[in-house]
């Protein structure tokens, strides 16, 4: 932090974008963001090996094209990107390039067929990927003070001291009568404005095929009445205070970023479709073949893991197709997601 913004009040959007993305900012750090929690990415190997199906899926969709992008968006150290590449069939690797998209500079170590960029790339045909990215997407957060009326929130970055400013108007004031309306006085919201517009930024970057944005989530019928700002360090969850010490991060409204053509899953739905079920293995394998059993046992708990209920199963998938335009491709990417929705029923 600078000596000019100590003791400076500022809305949290403001704040935020300073403690995760300026120059001593926490995104910043050599540790990235595996040194601080554990996203869907670390938890196993298997949410990487489900994503690269998925690529293949999109693959067969677009008609297999002579050249597949993936495109992992906020990267960390790359470790998405670097699964999925592996995992694919030869024959796709063959024919893909994958995009590390990052604030950070390039990790060492890092394949050198993977691009390291600062933005997306643009014409991309293929998959778009952003796993818990659009939570650390920086928001401006409202309370209705004793008169009704919504005020921004301003925080003090030095110490996360907070105290409201002015009524919130405009785009952002809209935002919230459309899709968090306010319930009494101390409630609470976050203005995901900029998460619609960076979604949907992102998205225009692909020339044909699917972003998918799997994040904390909550629909409209359950917003949180005090909001879910919060931040994270050394794994552990921790009061948020935008001084570059934390992950200052909140839960999504993913369908107030969904476009025309697109759907919202739980991720327990989607990894089911794409393969990953926790079931346990048959006790028969464990005398036939006990190493092959400790194994089938450990890779269910992972999987049970990364769809289990009141965890990260119940993250949300946003899922919006692209250039899906033409009569074929259309059914192709309706099936795709129509086999995603099923599993969500069962």
């Amino acid at each position: 932090m600078t000596h000019e913004t100590a003791g400076e009040w500022r809305g949290w959007r403001e704040a935020t974008r300073e403690a995760l993305y300026g120059p001593a900012g926490f995104y910043r750090g050599p540790e990235g963001p595996a040194g601080h929690f554990r996203t869907s990415v670390h938890a196993s190997p298997l949410f990487a090996a489900a994503v690269a199906r998925l690529l293949c899926r999109v693959d067969e969709a677009l008609g297999r094209p002579a050249a597949l992008g993936f495109v992992d968006m906020g990267a960390g150290h790359g470790e998405l990107v670097t699964g999925v590449l592996a995992a694919l069939p030869a024959d796709v690797a063959a024919r893909t390039r994958g995009y590390a998209v990052e604030h950070a500079g390039r990790p060492a170590g890092l394949g050198p067929g993977i691009e390291w960029l600062a933005e997306p790339p643009r014409g991309i045909t293929g998959l778009l990927f952003a796993n818990e990215w659009l939570d650390n997407v920086p928001v401006d957060v409202a309370e209705v003070d004793p008169e009704g009326v919504r005020r921004l929130v301003l925080v003090r970055a030095e110490d996360g001291s907070e105290r409201l400013g002015e009524p919130v108007t405009g785009p952002g004031a809209r935002w919230l009568r459309d899709w968090w309306p306010a319930s009494g006085e101390g409630t609470r919201a976050e203005i995901g404005l900029p998460r619609d517009t960076a979604w949907a930024g992102a998205v225009a970057t692909l020339d044909r095929g699917l972003a998918v944005a799997a994040d904390y989530a909550h629909p409209a019928a359950a917003r949180p009445p005090f909001g879910t700002l919060t931040g994270f360090r050394e794994g552990r969850e921790t009061r948020p205070v935008p001084d570059g010490s934390c992950d200052i991060t909140a839960h999504v409204a993913l369908d107030a970023c969904l476009l025309p053509g697109g759907r919202v899953v739980t991720q327990r739905a989607a990894l089911r479709a794409l393969g990953v079920s926790g079931a346990r293995p048959p006790l028969a394998l464990a005398s036939g073949d006990p190493a092959a059993y400790v194994r089938a046992l450990a890779s269910a708990g992972e999987a049970a893991e990364l769809t289990a209920p009141g965890g990260l199963g119940d993250f949300g998938w946003l899922l919006q197709p692209v250039g899906a335009d033409r009569p074929g491709r259309r059914a192709r990417f309706d099936a795709l997601l129509v086999d995603v929705a099923d599993h969500e029923e069962q």
